[in-house]
């Protein structure tokens, strides 16, 4: 046989290589066992692909983003034999990984329960010790339709806008561009265990799966079309090690007990009445303590970086919103029309229109720009029923909103000015760990954005340039701008890791246009041009920035946001009165203090203070009132006896003035 030259990658670099026609891709990796994939040519391929002249190809470790969807899909594939070797008349739907795991769809005429999941998982780990070989083939529509002719849904992605060469849309694991392809899982006779269609990779067999779990089942609709019948999915994760898994499996258990929405009901910060609707949260006045503390100092912030606070209402004509394209592009995020004396009214989703009303209210000069408005403006979005999630996907609330109007040479420094804003706030509040993504137009989808490709290159360029010298790492987000322009969010991670997205700034040259509000300013040669917008949100939401910081701090607020600073405690109810005149001073001060003079016995007092993980606890007996003291007790547990009252009250205001964890 003739031999082949190929290009082998490896983090040491590229080395050509000559090997014999027919060569398998893993034969070049056979002493890498980590390695479980082939990247040939930019495309992911088994490691069993034949290498033809002039392939540059590189190894897939199972722990990279690849080598984990690899390993997540083919687990999937596992799932899915072991449900119809279980029950036989299971219809496969589509199984493709996801973050962090897999799901598996499935239609059955009864729902899985937690007892199947444990049968289930029992039968995949038999599939696995089998060692059974993923195996690739292709064929053709009428092949594959007379080999899955039990299978309705498959049968369906096969004939997806009359082509199996067409992805169906959340089936791309199944169905992709190209050849049509099954995979066979071969036993150790070479006989087919079980098959699916699959457009792959996958690994080279069940036994390359080193650590799994079926997390939970729950009903979902076929495609994800409500008007399709509801199917069963099966979601389940996999890791490249048992340690991995089970570091995950701490993850899951730690996000749990941080879950913003328990702590809200255990620490009495807000709830969502069924009356008042689903996503429109009521903060109580323990939560109104944290939002007031958040609102005054954001306000506080904005008016130092240079802008101005304006108000505006909660509904406007709905002509503003076609003027804006918030319509035309984003109606589905918008609550129907309201009739009002004959005429149609909508919910504001956003500020900017009214914003831009207002730079429009009067003739404006260059001298006055950059010009920043502000305000708390409380905006509605018609968020579907699925995707509301407690107080992080909401469908009313407040945002710190605001515009910058600018001429096109002030916007780099503008958007300097704002990143550098929004990252000192972010670490006001705790957070440091992020990155930045620059969102930018899908060329594809030309219908879902406005302007022209000029205006798009310099407004992603200015953009860009600025990221990148924050030095912080910035992850390209291709086709999730704005219908008016791109925009960069910061991508923070919180005490678990998790990644949440927080601020945005956006780079708006549609708005302010001629078609649209027709925004001018006198430039200094007298002529009229029109400025740059520049939106910006810090917190985002002041709802979801609050959910987010729930989670991050699992409750235990550092002093300054803690919506009770100090809990006093006496040890009998003979020392209350002493706590009261401590509790006074310290209110005199602004801080928050609440004595528990309740008929509860004292350790009782500190262990509710404990629960609602107050900062500090000033606890007084009989030698306290005698030494004109306290024993100062910390939320970890230390604590320091006979703290003289000025010094205690001292410590207390140093650390809420340095705005300290402790």
């Amino acid at each position: 046989m003739s031999d082949v030259l190929v290009t082998v990658v490896s983090p040491a670099g590229q080395a050509e290589q000559t090997v014999t026609a027919g060569t398998r891709a893993w034969e070049l990796f056979k002493d890498v066992p980590d390695v479980i994939a082939a990247r040939v040519g930019g495309a992911l391929k088994d490691l069993a692909y034949e290498l033809i002249a002039g392939d540059e190809v590189e190894g897939v470790l199972i722990d990279s983003a690849d080598g984990r969807d690899i390993l997540r899909h083919s687990t999937a594939h596992v799932l899915a034999q072991a449900v119809q070797d279980l029950y036989p008349d299971a219809k496969l739907g589509i199984g493709p990984p996801v973050e962090n795991g897999f799901y598996y769809d499935f239609d059955v005429e009864t729902p899985f329960v937690p007892e199947d999941l444990a049968k289930i998982e029992t039968r995949m780990r038999k599939i696995i010790k089998e060692n059974q070989k993923f195996s690739r083939r292709v064929t053709t529509d009428d092949d594959a339709r007379a080999e899955l002719a039990d299978e309705p849904y498959k049968l369906e992605l096969i004939g997806l806008k009359g082509s199996a060469a067409d992805a169906a849309e959340g089936a791309g694991a199944e169905v992709g561009a190209g050849e049509l392809t099954i995979y066979d899982n071969l036993d150790r006779n070479g006989e087919i265990a079980w098959k699916d269609l699959c457009r792959g990779p996958h690994l080279p067999t069940t036994k390359r799966i080193p650590a799994f779990k079926l997390m939970r089942s729950a009903a979902a609709y076929w495609r994800g079309d409500e008007k399709n019948k509801q199917l069963q999915r099966i979601y389940g994760t996999a890791w490249e090690t048992k340690e991995a898994l089970d570091e995950h499996l701490h993850r899951i258990e730690e996000a749990e007990r941080r879950d913003h929405r328990k702590l809200g009901r255990d620490l009495d910060l807000y709830s969502f009445p069924d009356e008042i609707g689903s996503g429109l949260p009521v903060f109580h006045p323990k939560g109104g303590v944290i939002k007031r503390e958040m609102e005054d100092y954001v306000r506080r912030r904005h008016i130092e970086e240079g802008f101005e606070y304006v108000g505006t209402p909660h509904i406007a004509k709905e002509g503003l919103f076609y003027t804006s394209g918030h319509l035309p592009y984003y109606g589905e995020g918008m609550f129907p029309a309201l009739d009002l004396d004959g005429m149609d009214y909508r919910l504001k989703a956003m500020n900017c229109p009214m914003h831009n009303l207002i730079f429009r209210s009067r003739q404006r000069s260059y001298r006055e720009l950059p010009l920043r408005l502000f305000e708390f403006g409380h905006v509605y979005r018609n968020e579907k029923s699925g995707v509301i999630h407690g107080l992080t996907r909401v469908r009313g609330f407040a945002q710190d909103d605001s515009h910058s109007y600018v001429t096109p040479e002030q916007a780099p420094d503008e958007i300097r000015h704002l990143l550098n804003f929004v990252l000192s706030l972010l670490r006001d509040f705790g957070l440091d760990d992020f990155y930045l993504e620059l969102s930018t137009r899908d060329d594809s989808k030309p219908d879902k954005f406005i302007g022209s490709d000029e205006e798009w290159e310099i407004a992603t360029k200015v953009l860009e340039d600025v990221c990148v010298e924050t030095g912080l790492e910035l992850v390209p987000d291709p086709g999730g701008a704005a219908y008016y322009g791109p925009k960069v969010s910061v991508q923070a991670r919180d005490a678990i890791g998790r990644t949440w997205q927080m601020s945005t700034i956006q780079y708006d040259f549609n708005m302010p246009s001629g078609p649209r509000f027709n925004l001018e300013y006198v430039a200094s040669d007298g002529t009229r041009q029109q400025p740059v917008m520049i939106h910006s949100a810090k917190f985002g939401s002041i709802e979801r920035f609050m959910g987010v910081l729930v989670e991050h701090y699992a409750g235990a607020f550092p002093p300054w946001l803690a919506p009770v600073q100090v809990q006093a405690i006496p040890v009998a109810d003979t020392f209350a009165d002493y706590l009261y005149d401590v509790a006074k001073k310290m209110k005199a001060l602004g801080l928050r203090v609440e004595v528990d003079d309740s008929d509860d016995r004292m350790q009782k007092k500190i262990r509710n203070a404990q629960l609602q993980k107050v900062p500090f606890m000033l606890i007084a007996g009989a030698d306290d009132v005698e030494a004109g003291a306290v024993s100062f007790r910390y939320r970890d547990g230390r604590q320091d006896n006979g703290v003289p009252i000025d010094e205690a009250i001292a410590r207390v205001a140093q650390a809420v003035a340095d705005r300290v964890q402790v």
